[in-house]
Order: C-alpha cells, then structure tokens, then sequence
C-alpha cells in the first residue's frame, strides 16, 4: 500500500482516505432558510389569513441582528441566516405584499422550524464525516470543500509504467515489415490502467537487446510505483525478458503457469531499489487483457488503498451454449452481458475466443467463469465478471475473486502458493 499524503481536492477523486476525516465545523455553520420567503414568528400565524409589519430584507450573504418582534416579518431569500426571534419561514407563494412593501399578509400557517435549516443539520462539528478507507466520491469531495478543507490524507494514485517487449512489434500506419505486428497491448494495457484510475505511464516498444530492456526496466522503475510488460513470460520464450528480470531483480522473479485460459503464463517480482513490483503479463492481446484484470489490477487496488479488489460479479443466464473442454483449468469466456425480459441479466458469447482475437475482447463487458468440465448449456446459469458494471446493473453483485473457482483460500491473491508453479527462469 503507497503511503498517504495530503492530496489537493481537485487530485483526490477516486483515492482512498488514508486516516478518518473529522468536521472542524458545523454545516451549516449557522440557521438558515431554505426558501425565498417572510422570516417570522409561528405563533403570529396560527390563524391565517394574518398581515405582518415588513421590518427589513435578509439577502443570502448577509445577515440582521435585529430581533423579529410580535406582529413582524422579514423578507429573506434562499440561503440567508434566519434573523434572531424568527422560528419559521413562510415561502413566498404563500404570501402576499402589499404596494409599498411595508406590510405582508401570510395565507397560510407554518409550524415552528418550517423551512429551516438548522445548525449543524448535515454534519455536527467534531463528527466524523468519513472512515478510513473511504473512497472519495465528487460528493464527498464537496462536503470536505463544505467544511474549509482544501486537501485530504489519502493514499496516491500509483503511477504504473506499461511497456511491451519483441523485435516484431511495429507502430504507426503504413505496410507492416515482413514478419512485424503492431503493438496493441501497450495501447490496451495504458488504458486499462488509466481506466482503473490509476496514473499510466507510456514506457513504449523495447527491442530484445539486453542493454535496452535493463535501462528500460530500471528507468521505468525509478519513476513508476509498479511496471507492466507484455511478452516474454511463456515456457520457450526467448530468454532475453526473463534473463534481465532476473538479473535485476535479486532473484525475485516468479514465472508462473497459472490454471486459466486465457492468461496462463504470468511472471511476479521486484527491481530497483525501491523493490518495485513487476507484472509480466503474456504477449497474445486478450491474455494480457485478462491477466491484468485477474493479477495486477487488484494489487494495484491494493497498494491504492482499496479493500475491494476485485471486478463484481453476479450469476447470469446464458443466452446460448458456452462450450468448453476439459483441461484442469478456469476458462475466461468473453461474453456480452444484458438485461432480458425476465428482469435477470443475461450473457451471450462476444465472438472468437482466441488469446489473438482482440475485437471479441472490445465487445465484451464481461468474462464468463467456466469452472472445469463441458461449460454452460444455453439457459443455464454461470458466473460472470463484470468487466464494465455501467452497462450491466448487477441484480445479485458480489465480488469475489476470479480464481477462488480454482480452489484455496486465497483466491487470485495468492497465486504462488497454490495455483502457480515455478518455471524457472
């Protein structure tokens, strides 16, 4: 977890409070009324219709010290502090002025505390506004302004660092070279980090040189809170990736064969001196899609702040057959999730499930988990996760992690351990 510091307002949308957030003040600081109207007296209004003397004007922004007597109003707009002697305010539709202003008839009776707002009414001064671990919403940001705050101690966004790696990726338009590829996992991977609301940090194409990957790595860490790479990390890659991580990263490096499809191969550890945290993530497109949302992303939650890590998911029915194949793994299937007519959400395949297949990945808003086995019958029920909750409102949400499928209890955070074996280097 990054360490909290004090953070401006405009840069604190979406971080996590790192300490409990105490009202100074009260707000309002101050009774005030909530309509344009009459301050008066309730009593002088029991029995309407009732004229009252007009002894002055309250606009919002000021105020009177002179008391509102028997038989006396105040004419005081939306915002204003309530004069003293006033227990009510009569809104102006209820009322009616006479020519020159000096006198007011009430046509209808209010009771004590009508449109008022007290002191104190939406946060007492010395309350608590907001826990620890509170993530800081535009509304909440508005009650900090409300209370004299300019800053709040939270933690920081992490500054994430995404790079791809091979001779064969190519950017830009124009012919491909023969044998070249374009980049698209760095352009997915930025977003994906900037999405999750975290700082994306363009670290660009790294050739299989040993000497530009290592200044790359070691550069990107000494700026960067954590790094992602794509490539590299499968059995019988070139070794150049896994030479240098390993080189720098005292032997911290894991290469892991994790039981899902897609994003089997995956690669932990730490370089630099400030041990910062490396996410190898594998080269087909759609695992490193997957692969971050299953493994980097809720550590990158985590070091943010957050205490739900994971996407939410819910139980779905699938519109159609979700075939699979036994093979001892979790299968990801990149489904469109909606809404039927049954009030329940419903899932149907997204296209090609390929790791190559990229436009099936843009369509999805969700990963079908298939646990082991045959899959899903078309109207049967599956576990899905909700890769964009906006266009699906969850009926039965819950977030667990994706890989608690695969058995344990440590889910998608404890890889190592139990659904993870070392490769080697």
């Amino acid at each position: 977890m990054l360490a909290p510091r004090q953070l401006a307002l405009p840069d604190a949308l979406g971080c996590v409070t790192a300490a409990p957030v105490v009202a100074r003040d009260a707000v309002p600081p101050f009774a005030n009324t909530a309509v344009d109207g009459y301050a008066l007296r309730a009593c002088d209004v029991a029995s309407v219709p009732a004229t009252l003397a007009v002894v002055g004007t309250v606009p919002a922004g000021a105020s009177r010290d002179a008391p509102v007597g028997p038989g006396e109003a105040v004419r005081i707009m939306t915002g204003a502090p309530l004069p003293p002697g006033a227990d009510a305010v009569c809104m102006v539709e209820w009322t009616t002025t006479s020519a020159d202003g000096t006198r007011v008839t009430i046509s209808r009776s209010v009771a004590a505390g009508d449109a008022v707002r007290r002191a104190g009414e939406d946060v007492a001064a010395g309350q608590e506004v907001f826990p620890a671990g509170t993530i800081l919403t535009p509304g909440c940001l508005g009650v900090l302004a409300a209370l004299g705050e300019t800053s709040v101690l939270a933690h920081p966004r992490p500054r994430v660092g995404v790079l791809s790696t091979g001779d064969e990726l190519h950017e830009g338009p124009g012919p491909l070279p023969k044998g070249a590829i374009r980049d698209t996992n760095r352009a997915a991977l930025l977003a994906l980090v900037a999405q999750s609301g975290f700082t994306a940090v363009d670290l660009g194409v790294v050739r299989d040189d040993d000497e530009a990957l290592r200044g790359a790595l070691l550069d990107g860490a000494a700026r960067c809170d954590a790094l992602l790479s794509s490539g590299g990390v499968s059995v019988g890659d070139r070794d150049v990736v896994k030479a240098v991580l390993a080189e720098i990263s005292g032997d911290t490096m894991r290469w892991m064969q994790v039981a899902v499809r897609p994003a089997k191969p995956f690669a932990f550890g730490e370089i630099g001196p400030d041990a910062t945290p490396v996410f190898g993530l594998p080269g087909n497109p759609v695992s490193a899609m997957v692969a971050f949302e299953l493994y980097a992303r809720p550590a990158l939650r985590k070091m943010a702040g957050h205490a739900r890590l994971g996407r939410p998911q819910l139980l779905a029915v699938a519109d159609e057959e979700l075939a699979r194949r036994p093979d001892g793994k979790l299968h990801l299937q990149r489904v469109v999730a909606g809404h039927g007519p049954d009030g329940r959400v419903h899932v149907r395949s997204a296209g090609g499930q390929g790791s190559h297949q990229l436009h099936a990945m843009a369509l999805a808003n969700a990963l079908a988990l298939l646990p082991d086995g045959e899959g899903v019958t078309a109207g049967g029920p599956v576990q899905v996760m909700l890769l964009d909750a906006e266009q699906v409102a969850p009926l039965e949400a819950s977030t667990p992690d994706a890989l608690d499928l695969l058995g344990g209890p440590g889910g998608g955070r404890d890889l190592a351990a139990g659904r993870a074996t070392r490769s080697g280097r």
